[in-house]
């Protein structure tokens, strides 16, 4: 089974896919051209487990939740869903750096290839890639956009 809900949330527009029992996908989908090629595949309803995360992010965009508790599927090559599973040890209102992803990872050379792991990060905001940054401090890349990332940290506490 595969299901998938748009949810309007303070920080835009929001879809949340469910794949056999698991949260598969996130889609920021602000500025998107083409949403319907984002539902390709998937019914658009709202499951229970849909609408359990969907409660669970409304409850962390409030201020209200800091760790989610939802079965989410790591789709990736092995290397990705190492540096997912370390992601999402980030603790709330914590930053680290993609060096410090790679060391954890056994990889301390490979900061580059965490940022990209980043970049293809299917569950943003449950898997907090938004908690990393460069190495000198400053944000980079976010799939929903650096202002984005900016604020989930400031609601974190990050300054």
């Amino acid at each position: 089974m595969q299901a998938l809900f748009f949810y309007d949330t303070e920080i835009g527009r929001i879809g949340i896919a469910e794949k056999d029992g698991q949260i598969c996908r996130v889609y920021f989908t602000e500025g998107q051209q083409n949403q319907e090629g984002i539902s390709e595949g998937f019914s658009i309803r709202e499951t229970a487990l849909i609408k359990e995360a969907g409660n669970q992010l409304a409850g962390y965009l409030a201020g209200e939740l800091k760790t989610f508790s939802l079965p989410l599927a790591l789709e990736g090559t092995p290397f990705r869903e190492k540096i997912w599973q370390a992601l999402a040890e980030i603790p709330y209102g914590v930053t680290v750096t993609y060096k410090e992803i790679a060391e954890k990872v056994g990889k301390p050379k490979a900061a580059r290839a965490v940022g990209f792991a980043c970049k293809c990060n299917p569950l943003p905001i449950f898997i907090p890639c938004h908690r990393v940054i460069g190495s000198n401090g400053k944000l980079t890349g976010y799939a929903g956009g650096l202002e984005l990332k900016e604020r989930l940290l400031l609601l974190e506490g990050v300054r």
